[in-house]
């Protein structure tokens, strides 16, 4: 089944699909596990959709600053977060949230299907990828492989190597117990 973005990123050319992602994780030697379902939108959608998927889940948010800098934050998905608290901690100033074109041109994704495997599409380096450090003691972690009908299980460790793989080692940070 091909999933196909009809998107351009910022460079013209087409977004990763979802077999492109699975292709590169298998030259890694990475080993996932997908699942498929309905689309899902909201973490209350996802979390009806998983039943019984096990490791942690997350919510991902695409940020922008003022000045047009973006960041992808991944935090456990039921962290409470303030947008200027945030945005202080990463000294980033006032965030808001990316654009669905914004996030297409530089992540290749639509709304909802924000992950972190979408870094696959920022070959320039624009999205800053932030990850709660909270979430390394989880062993396995779960995300959309850049489509909201499927959830893909990777171990914490090795998303970390696929991160690392694709330039972009995120930048870990400690957003409190709320």
């Amino acid at each position: 089944m091909s999933h196909e973005p009809s998107g351009r990123l910022a460079d013209g050319t087409r977004p990763a699909t979802p077999e492109n992602l699975f292709q590169r994780l298998q030259e890694l030697g990475i080993p996932c596990e997908t699942a498929h379902h309905p689309p899902v939108f909201t973490v209350e959608e996802a979390q009806a959709a998983r039943s019984e998927m096990t490791g942690g889940h997350t919510k991902n948010l695409f940020l922008r600053n003022k000045k047009g800098r973006m960041w992808l934050l991944v935090c456990d998905e039921e962290r409470k977060l303030d947008l200027k608290e945030l945005g202080q901690k990463l000294e980033a100033g006032r965030f808001s949230f990316g654009s669905p074109d914004r996030l297409m041109q530089y992540l290749g994704v639509f709304p909802g299907a924000v992950s972190p495997f979408a870094v696959i599409n920022d070959r320039e380096g624009q999205v800053r990828l932030v990850l709660e450090r909270s979430l390394l003691a989880i062993p396995e972690l779960n995300f959309h492989p850049l489509d909201n009908s499927m959830t893909t299980r990777i171990a914490t460790l090795d998303l970390i190597r696929f991160l690392e793989e694709v330039d972009h080692a995120p930048e870990l940070v400690d957003l409190g117990l709320g």
